[in-house]
Formats: structure tokens, C-alpha cells, sequence
């Protein structure tokens, strides 16, 4: 990554930054368990990167130095939570020498199998465990927590403290780690659910070995970009191999983050194999080709019997080679054995273990070669007055062409040569005992770094003789890491290919690049192909990654970044992490996350649950208001048909999709701020309702707005200090309201009057030969019916009074009419003033309708006759809203009540008729 490009954010976390970030740790052990028998033993909690490797060495010197400027309490290059040792699932599989070969050695090593037994305690409380086993898919349910707890972390830090953040991260993920490790452990072997936990387990595993790289090399990327601005190069004389190669990792990001890469990679082999070099006991003496040597002597003896099959005669670390004899057959095994161990232990970056295990199976002579790489450093020949102990080996290079052809030599066995392949930079020979992506990138890196140092080295440092050259192309070779990961590609290894398109690996390809970019068009090739079976977690990652760049102030493209956000959500709303949704959402654009967290709260029903979210969303930063309004927009709109005329409607009752259009206001009553909105949208709802002859469900909603709101309306507007009136929209949606409420009314009174009409009391019927007993029971009965008439009587009289009242309220609306907006210059919305046009035409020829049935049927019938007057009237242009087909039948209502008048000797009018 170009350091350029940290230049403007640098700021806000040079705190952090500040302390070097490559301080190295202290090393500790981790015992591995030979028996699956025996108890398990505790981890360490922290497994940190120590100096193993000559990579490391070349790293040491530009540490101090560095470190030398900053602050020495700086925390490790990859700080990270704790590691797992490995499982072996054979008793004693260190012990035994004549089980290990090629095949269940690679296996064993491999991070996919070795990942699912790690870190096992059979001391602890296994309650979680058992519970867990018993879950259909118990990694899911283990690992449920991390969502809530990467969230949580995130809250915790600030960007001054950004990587112990990342830290943070990685140690999440590694409790995890640890528990699905349980779980598969004591699980019964080929159920289907618990290959999911596995599954889960590897995601978990390569998710915290990415955080850890993650952390090592932003740390230094950020620290190269501070330092850039005050660096300058520093000439030494007679400066030594470690002194220029301390000046190279001080001024060379990409030997420097080459190295930390390498440290990455070893530190996970380590994870994954614990120091087992202390459990190796195969050899009882240390005494090396025990077997031969016994042999030889028996040979000896006059009295020996035994085979004659050739073997070396001489028992020197070369005879073989020399003599080209074998060794015994027990011997050449334990030697293959043991270079396998060898070379995991230098894979996993343990060289002084690796030395250890040497000196204790009796070949210090081998240990001793493993020594050769440390760089030659002398301390006193600028001089001073105390004589210091020389460092490294001033024959460095010899040792180095000799390793190099050691690893060339085809009778060494294929780890041998791997072994000194990997010290001395041969590519071509270390590459064959590579067999996974992390073992081949890790040969390529080692590789690189071992060129540019010995390039470094021989130019810097006059040799005082000539001395044979390494390969021309070895030494000549332009490694950067992008021709690393091109190499990758075009490997012939089935296994590296396959693992290239993993998600980790290509996430952890373009970290070393520092290819932000590259990484966003992943993601989006991720999102637009498979948005619906990538994995939780792998989306989690993504997400807290890009909100990691964010942090630094890294551009990453804001259509990606959007658009995995928006997938995580969708993710966290389908598995009902409600609590966890608003922060996320509040990381999108304003307006996108507005849709959001809308779309997410329509399906929040609850009343308690309604405001829980919405109090999250304030937590948050989330404009509440805009949200709320959304949503009921989003529910009044679902399913939105036509408005029809009354006669075309048949009443179905309030149905399931109306009560949540009912519902939804709720939203906008929880904050008296939104009591306007509140009667926007309730107007808009009960318009539909009122179209679909739905009065009842109008009522609900009506019902839902506090009886208080127009005055709250009032109040927020004079809390203001503004001394102009109320906005227009806001004055013509309580006329609106009002509007609605009368109508509202006229309608629960007319049925309150038209079931009591037709509830009348029945005059009692006398029988036509009635006896006296039934005459008197009679009267007693019409005596009562005249009872019953007159309180019926009077209640219908009153009911008749105020459904008139009622009616005329609506029919003759003060100010222009109902549903007549008072107010012109509120701001247009076409939909609303064509549904209240049409709501005029729907409901004022009805009312007028019901009017004339009141009054007909009370017996009013001059006052029905008035109606036409009122109808045809110029002030409130009634005759405007009827079609000619209501008003023929309106005419034809009025001919009927004029009948009447006539049969009262009255005029059609029901004046009295002069003489």
C-alpha cells in the first residue's frame, strides 16, 4: 500500500500508533497431551512472536533500533488472544516410531483438521458443552454470541485505540474457537450437524489468524506513514551484516511487512502444533544411529551371526552421502522422523527447539548447522573501552552455499533438504514439502525476505574475499508480493488452487497487498453472486473490516461498503438481532438507512418492543422521525387499490392487512413531536378506509390520535417563538381531521338511530273471541306497550335531533365545505387533493341519502323537501358532487316525501292549501 495514502488520517490515532508495533514478545510453552486419556491441560493465553528463524534475526537489529525511538511498553507485532496446541487423535503418536509416514504426517498438520481439537479442557465446567450438543446446529448456536460482542467491543474503543480493538477481535475469536473445539470433540463422529460446527470452526479460525495480520501489518503501515516525514538515511562505517540489515528493515516497508508476514504464518503453524519437541522421547539415549553403531559392534565379534547386508562402515554425519551405504532400517526411520519434526518446528518459525530436539537425540552436529544464518556483527571495531562478545557467523556466506547445496543434493531426504532450502533461500527445493496455502506463501515470503537481505548484505559489505557465488537468479530475482501471489496462481498443486479461492485466503491475499480496492471488488463479486448463503460470520468480518478502514480513514468504495452493510443487516434482521441493527444501519447513507431501519421495524408489532427500537435509533444517531414516517408510508401504501364508489364496495370488515395500517400509527404517537405526522398519516389511512365503506376500521384509527394532538400542535408552534401561523400543511390536516371526525360521528349516530328505529315496541294483538281474562290481560298489556311506545318515543325524537345535527355538520362543513382544504399555499400533493375530490363525490350524495331517510321516516317531510334547497344552493354547491344518476334518484326520493304532504292535504311543498 502506498504510505501516501494514510497521510490525512493519521491524526486521530497517532496516539496508538506512536509505540512501535513490532515489540517482540515473550515466548511460551504450551504442552501438547500425548493421551486422549489423560487430563487436558490449560493454554497459555497469549502466544506472541519471538526471534526463531534467520528471517527473524535479519528483523532483530531494526527492531532495537526502532524500537529505540518510540516508547518501550509497546504491545507485540501481533498481538493477539490465545493460541490453541494440537489434539493428536492417536495415543502417543509422538512415541511411536514406525507409524508416522507422508501422508497422516500432512494430515495431522493440516489447519482444517488440526483446527477442530484445539485448546480442550476436561477440567472445566462442561455444562455449555452438553447443552450445546443437544442443538441442531450447535457451532450456530455457540458462536451467536460473537454478533452482540464484536458490537460491543466496537462501542468500547475509540479510534486512538483502534488495534487494541483488532486485538480485541481476534481474542473473541479465539474463545470461540475454543468452545467449537469442545463441542467437536466430544461430539459422536459423522452426524451432519456437527460437520456444520466444524465448518464454523475453520470460518472461526481463519477469521482470528486474519485479525492478527490485520493488526501486524496496519500497525506498521500507519507507523511507516508517521516516520516518513522525519526519516533520513543514516551512513555508518564499518558498518557489520546486522547493522545494514537493521538499516534495511528500518527503511524497507516491504522487507519489513514481508518479515511480518512470515512471523504470521509461523505464529499460526505454532498455534496449531503447541512446542511438542518436549514429548518427542523416541530416541532413549542421545546417542544418534544407536541401531547401526550396535550392529557394527556385533560385527565385530567372531560369534556374530546376523545379516551381512551391506552398511556404513564409518559413523560420521557424512558417511552415508560419502560411502553411499545405508544406515539400519531403524535408524533411517528415526532419522526421517525426526527431520520431519525438524522442519515442522522451523515451519513454525521454533529454530531453538528445533536445535533442542537435535542436541537431545544426539546429532548436535546438526544443531550446529542450524546456527550458521546468524548475521556477523562485531561491536568493538569502532572501537571503545570495553571489549564485547562477537556475534554471528563471519563465514555466514560459505555456510549459506553450502546449505544451498545441501538442499540441491538428491540422496537427502526430502525434509532435509527442505530444512536447509528454507535457511539458505531455495526456493525450488522448499516448495516441494509445501503442500497447503499458508505453508506455500510462506516458503515464497521467506524466500523473499532471505533475497532482499542477501542483496542488501552484498552490496553494503565489502567481503575481504571473494568468495562463490549463490545462483545468479537467486540473487538476482525482483520479488515484490504481488509476483508472490501470481506465482500462487499458477502453481500445479490441486490443493493451493483450491485454497486460493477460499474466502479467507483471498481476504488475507489482498491485506499483504495492501489492496484495499481489490478487496472491495471481492466483496462486491461476493455479494452480487452468493448474498444469501455467505456465512454469518464471514459477513461480520466483512462488515467490522470495512468499518476498521473506515476508522483509519482508508478509502474503501462506497457502493461496496453499502452494500455488504446492507447485507449484514439483512442478516442480523432475519436472525432477530434486534438490538445490534440500529448501529449498523446508522453507518449507511442518511437517506438508505432511513429505508433501512424502516424496512426492519415493519415487522416489529409489539408496543414495548416499538419503542425499544425506536430508542436504539436515537441511541444511534438515526433521524427517528424521518424513520418513523417511512414506515407508515411503507404499510399505508401495501396493497393500495383504486378508490372506488360506495355502491361498487361490499363491507368485508376490518381485515388483517387493515388492522396493520391501523397499527402503524402507532409509531408516530410515541414522541408529541410527530403529532402532526401523526395526523397526516392517519388522514391518509382513513381516506382509503372511508372510500372502501370501512367506517369502523376508520374509527380505530381515528381513535389511535390523542384526543390532545391539535392542541399539542398548537403548543410545539408557539414553543417556537414564531409568530406566523401554523404551516399550511399542518392547519389543513387538523381541518382535514376535523372533517373526517364529523363524518365519523354522523355515521355512529345514524346506526345508533336506524337500529333504534327499527326497534320499536309492538302494539299487543287482541284475539278476536277474547275472554274477559284475556280483555283485562290485555289492556294490561297495551297500557305498558304505550309505556314502552313513549320512552322509544322520546330516545328516537332525541336520536332524531342529533343525527340531523350530525349530518348537517358534515353536508354544510363551515369554510368552503367538507374536505375542502381552507389553506392554498401548502405545498402540492396531487394524490391527497384527488382522494378528497373523490371522497366528496363518495360520501356527501350518501349523507344526503341518509338525511332524507331520517327525516322521511320520521315523518319531517317538509324538512325533506328543504334538502333540495340545500342541494341546489350556490353557497355550498352540493349539486356539484352528485352524478345525474344520484340526483334522478335523490328527486325521485323527494317526489315520495311530497306525496305524503299531498295525502296530508297539504301542498307538494307541505304548505297548507289556500281556498
Amino acid at each position: 500500500m502506498d504510505k501516501n495514502s494514510f497521510g490525512d488520517v493519521l491524526s486521530p490515532i497517532t496516539t496508538e500508533v506512536a509505540r512501535p508495533g513490532w515489540k517482540l514478545g515473550s515466548q511460551k510453552r504450551v504442552c501438547i497431551i500425548t493421551s486422549l486419556d489423560d487430563s487436558m491441560g490449560s493454554m497459555t493465553p497469549k502466544g506472541q512472536i519471538i526471534p526463531r528463524t534467520p528471517s527473524s534475526l535479519f528483523r532483530q537489529p531494526f527492531i532495537a533500533s526502532r524500537s529505540s525511538q518510540k516508547q518501550t511498553d509497546s504491545p507485540t507485532v501481533l498481538g493477539a488472544a490465545g493460541k490453541s496446541s494440537l489434539i493428536l487423535q492417536n495415543s502417543g503418536l509422538l512415541g511411536n516410531q514406525s507409524m508416522l509416514d507422508d501422508s497422516n504426517w500432512t494430515a495431522m498438520l493440516s489447519p482444517q483438521q488440526t483446527g477442530m481439537f484445539a485448546n480442550l479442557d476436561m477440567t472445566e465446567d462442561v455444562t455449555t458443552s452438553a447443552v450445546l450438543l443437544r442443538e441442531d446446529d450447535p457451532g450456530e448456536a455457540a458462536t451467536m454470541s460473537m454478533y452482540s460482542d464484536f458490537l460491543h467491543s466496537f462501542l468500547k474503543h475509540t479510534s486512538t485505540t483502534i488495534f487494541d480493538l483488532v486485538d480485541e477481535y481476534e481474542n473473541i475469536c479465539n474463545n470461540q474457537v475454543n468452545i467449537l473445539g469442545k463441542i467437536v470433540y466430544r461430539a459422536t463422529p459423522g452426524q451432519q450437524k456437527f460437520s456444520k460446527t466444524a465448518s464454523v470452526l475453520w470460518l472461526l479460525k481463519q477469521e482470528m489468524v486474519t485479525w492478527r495480520l490485520l493488526s501486524s501489518l496496519y500497525r506498521d503501515r500507519i507507523q511507516s506513514a508517521l516516520e516518513d516525514e522525519t526519516a533520513f538515511e543514516i551512513t555508518v562505517l564499518n558498518a557489520s551484516e546486522k547493522m545494514n540489515v537493521d538499516n534495511l528493515f528500518q527503511k524497507d516497508a516491504l522487507v519489513r511487512q514481508s518479515q511480518l508476514v512470515v512471523d504470521w504464518l509461523e505464529s499460526i503453524a505454532k498455534d496449531e502444533i503447541g512446542n511438542f519437541s518436549d514429548n518427542i522421547e523416541f530416541y532413549a539415549k542421545s546417542v544418534y544411529w544407536e541401531n547401526t553403531l550396535h550392529i557394527l559392534k556385533q560385527r565385530q565379534l567372531s560369534t556374530f551371526i546376523g545379516s551381512s547386508r551391506p552398511l556404513v562402515t564409518e559413523l560420521d554425519p557424512d558417511a552415508p552421502i560419502r560411502q553411499k551405504l545405508p544406515l539400519d532400517d531403524l535408524d533411517r526411520e528415526d532419522d526421517a522422523r525426526l527431520l520431519k519434526y525438524l522442519f515442522t518446528l522451523i515451519r513454525a518459525g521454533m529454530t531453538d527447539e528445533a536445535q533442542r530436539l537435535c542436541k537431545r537425540c544426539g546429532q548436535a552436529w546438526r544443531a550446529a548447522t542450524l546456527e550458521g544464518w546468524k548475521l556477523y556483527h562485531d561491536p568493538n571495531i569502532n572501537g571503545g573501552n570495553e571489549v564485547r562478545p562477537v556475534e554471528g557467523n563471519p563465514y555466514r556466506c560459505i555456510w549459506k552455499i553450502c546449505c544451498w547445496r545441501m538442499a540441491e543434493e538428491e540422496q537427502f531426504n526430502r525434509y532435509e533438504r527442505a530444512i536447509y532450502a528454507a535457511l539458505s533461500g531455495n526456493l525450488k527445493q522448499l516448495l516441494p514439502v509445501c503442500d497447503t496455502w499458508e505453508d506455500t506463501v510462506w516458503a515464497y515470503f521467506r524466500v523473499m525476505v532471505d533475497t532482499l537481505v542477501e542483496q542488501e548484505i552484498r552490496t553494503s559489505v565489502v567481503s575481504a574475499e571473494e568468495v562463490e557465488e549463490l545462483p545468479r537468479e537467486y540473487l538476482e530475482t525482483n520479488w515484490t508480493s504481488e509476483k508472490v501471489f501470481e506465482e500462487l496462481q499458477a502453481t500445479d498443486k490441486k490443493r493451493v488452487i483450491e485454497e486460493n479461492q477460499e474466502h479467507y485466503r483471498v481476504i488475507q491475499k489482498f491485506i499483504i497487498l495492501g489492496d484495499v480496492d481489490g478487496l472491495m471488488e471481492e466483496f462486491n463479486r461476493w455479494i452480487s453472486k452468493d448474498r444469501h448463503v455467505l456465512p454469518g460470520h464471514l459477513l461480520r468480518f466483512m462488515t467490522h473490516l470495512i468499518l476498521f478502514f473506515r476508522t483509519l480513514g482508508l478509502q474503501t468504495k462506497e457502493e461496496v461498503s453499502v452494500e455488504v452493510l446492507k447485507t449484514y443487516i439483512q442478516r442480523m434482521i432475519s436472525e432477530r438481532h434486534t438490538d445490534l441493527i440500529a448501529f449498523y444501519v446508522s453507518h449507511l447513507p442518511p437517506e438508505l438507512a432511513v429505508a433501512q431501519y424502516a424496512l426492519f421495524l415493519e415487522d416489529v408489532t409489539e408496543s414495548d418492543q416499538r419503542h425499544h427500537c425506536l430508542e436504539l435509533a436515537k441511541e444511534a444517531g438515526l433521524d427517528v422521525a424521518a424513520i418513523t414516517k417511512t414506515v407508515v408510508e411503507n404499510i399505508r401504501k401495501k396493497d393500495a387499490g383504486d378508490f372506488s364508489h360506495h355502491d361498487h364496495m361490499l363491507d368485508t370488515g376490518t381485515t388483517e392487512a387493515d388492522r396493520l395500517k391501523i397499527d402503524v400509527i402507532d409509531w408516530l404517537v410515541f414522541d408529541p413531536a410527530q403529532r402532526a405526522e401523526a395526523l397526516k398519516q392517519s388522514n391518509a389511512i382513513m381516506r382509503k378506509f372511508l372510500a372502501s365503506k370501512k367506517h369502523e376500521a376508520a374509527k380505530d384509527v381515528f381513535v389511535k390520535i390523542p384526543q390532545d394532538s391539535i392542541a399539542e400542535i398548537y403548543n410545539q408552534w408557539e414553543e417556537q417563538g414564531i409568530e406566523a401561523s401554523l404551516p399550511a400543511e399542518d392547519d389543513n390536516a387538523i381541518r382535514e381531521h376535523l372533517c373526517i371526525r364529523a363524518y365519523l360521528e354522523a355515521h355512529e349516530i345514524f346506526n345508533k338511530w336506524f337500529q333504534h328505529m327499527n326497534s320499536a315496541p309492538q302494539k299487543p294483538p287482541l284475539l278476536p273471541q277474547a275472554s274477559f281474562t284475556e280483555k283485562v290481560a290485555h289492556e294490561h298489556k297495551e297500557k305498558k306497550y304505550e309505556v314502552d311506545y313513549g320512552i322509544w318515543k322520546s330516545f328516537l325524537d332525541g336520536l332524531t335531533s342529533d343525527v340531523k345535527e350530525k349530518m348537517y355538520n358534515v353536508l354544510l362543513f363551515v369554510d368552503g365545505g367538507w374536505m375542502v382544504d381552507v389553506r392554498e399555499d401548502a405545498e402540492e400533493d396531487p394524490e391527497r387533493t384527488h382522494q378528497m375530490i373523490l371522497l366528496r363525490k363518495l360520501c356527501l350524495p350518501m349523507m344526503c341519502f341518509l338525511l332524507h331517510t331520517v327525516l322521511h321516516s320520521t315523518g319531517q317531510y317538509q324538512e325533506c323537501l328543504r334538502l333540495a334547497d340545500m342541494v341546489a344552493s350556490e353557497r355550498h354547491k352540493l349539486y356539484t358532487v352528485f352524478s345525474k344518476e344520484e340526483l334522478r334518484k335523490f328527486l325521485q326520493k323527494l317526489r315520495e316525501s311530497s306525496l305524503m304532504l299531498l295525502d296530508q292535504d297539504l301542498d307538494p311543498l307541505g304548505y297548507e292549501i289556500q281556498p
